[in-house]
């Protein structure tokens, strides 16, 4: 089979698809969406100051349901976005359990401190430093927002979710720094602020991301995920959710003796007694691992075939490919190949991202040994899959 080459033009007009980005975060460069070579783009929100920035690019760049049977040529400009709403692990310490705080719908400054002391570790007492932090949001509120945006967007996304053991919150903004913010980026993101000592307990991440996990199976959406330095604790967290969900795993052996099982009591006429009816699915029917940076060897995990979700692999040269990369290809070589997207993971829309999207495709159909044509078909596929649920 003949590889790809650097000198061979890639094949644009086939359709390619990001999987994963977040130009909301730079509104300036929304209108050069429909100018850009990418097809569509799968839109992230993170955190409070961003769903309804995805909720309004959607409105006037969305992907509609009846889109799901196009091929890669048949986009219009007006078609670019697939919006996805989620709390992202960075910001999930700014979010609390109202059940905690019998129903409160805001915490007084008390309970903030001691929302924000239960949550960050180490426990600050730095009540300066905790008075400063963003006013937390009451999680069920957050739920139903995201519930509602589902609603209207037939194929919105959760996303992007998960977890993180390396992050460090940032520092509060002062009112004295508030002249030095960029105001072309949109607000709640770390923008050069130092970093503080203090990351968000893992328990409590796990609590955000399987609530949103839940709704996800609920509505039968697709979830972009977010992991590092957390693979097990990860899968742990995720495979939890479609406990008792599992699929039967049988030999060739075994199935074979069922079916001829079957067709005899089909001669006989003889009719079978119904299942019992399934709980509701408490789990995403499936699942994108975004910038995918776990062991080689974790990818059987993921993709054992008892899993009842779709499991997608989805790599960037931002994250995967930004040093040493042995470790990503050994990854991208044991990833099926219906199984693995690509994406730009950037922040702003246009031709950077065109390119960062050019740059993995290359990178991958190296790797994989496929031609340019045959592998922008093949990552085309798959990420109509992993939006629409349907083979195409």
């Amino acid at each position: 089979m003949p590889e790809a080459t650097d000198g061979d033009a890639l094949p644009w007009h086939l359709g390619i698809f990001d999987a994963h980005c977040h130009p909301t975060d730079t509104m300036s460069t929304l209108p050069v969406i429909p100018g850009m070579r990418a097809k569509v783009l799968t839109v992230m929100a993170t955190r409070a100051q961003d769903q309804h920035l995805v909720a309004e690019a959607a409105d006037k760049l969305g992907v509609h349901e009846t889109d799901r049977s196009k091929t890669g040529s048949d986009w219009s400009e007006e078609q670019r976005i697939v919006p996805c709403f989620g709390w992202h692990p960075w910001f999930s310490h700014q979010m609390y359990d109202d059940t905690a705080y019998n129903g409160k719908n805001k915490l007084d400054q008390d309970y903030k401190i001691a929302h924000y002391q239960s949550v960050l570790t180490p426990q600050s007492e730095d009540i300066d430093f905790l008075s400063a932090l963003p006013d937390p949001r009451p999680f069920s509120h957050f739920l139903a927002q995201t519930k509602t945006y589902l609603e209207k967007y037939p194929l919105a996304l959760i996303g992007e979710v998960g977890l993180d053991k390396s992050f460090r919150i940032p520092e509060a903004w002062l009112p004295e720094h508030n002249e030095r913010r960029d105001d072309s980026l949109t607000p709640g993101g770390r923008e050069g602020r130092r970093l503080s000592p203090y990351r968000v307990h893992m328990d409590h991440q796990r609590k955000v991301l399987t609530a949103q996990l839940h709704l996800a199976g609920e509505m039968g959406r697709a979830v972009s995920i977010h992991g590092v330095q957390a693979h097990g604790v990860l899968f742990d967290t995720v495979s939890a959710t479609w406990k008792g969900h599992e699929r039967e795993v049988v030999s060739k052996r075994l199935r074979k003796r069922r079916e001829s099982v079957q067709n005899a009591h089909a001669d006989e006429g003889s009719e079978q007694s119904e299942r019992p009816a399934s709980k509701p699915a408490a789990y995403p029917p499936r699942i994108c691992l975004h910038s995918f940076s776990g062991p080689a060897e974790t990818i059987k995990q993921w993709l054992n075939p008892a899993i009842p979700a779709t499991i997608f692999f989805s790599f960037s040269t931002a994250i995967n490919f930004s040093g040493s990369s042995p470790k990503t290809e050994e990854t991208i070589r044991m990833v099926p190949d219906e199984n693995i997207l690509i994406e730009s993971d950037l922040h702003t829309a246009g031709e950077r991202m065109d390119d960062h999207l050019e740059s993995i495709i290359r990178k991958v159909c190296d790797i994989k040994k496929w031609p340019l044509r045959d592998g922008v078909i093949q990552l085309g596929k798959n990420w109509q899959r992993f939006i629409f649920g349907d083979p195409v």
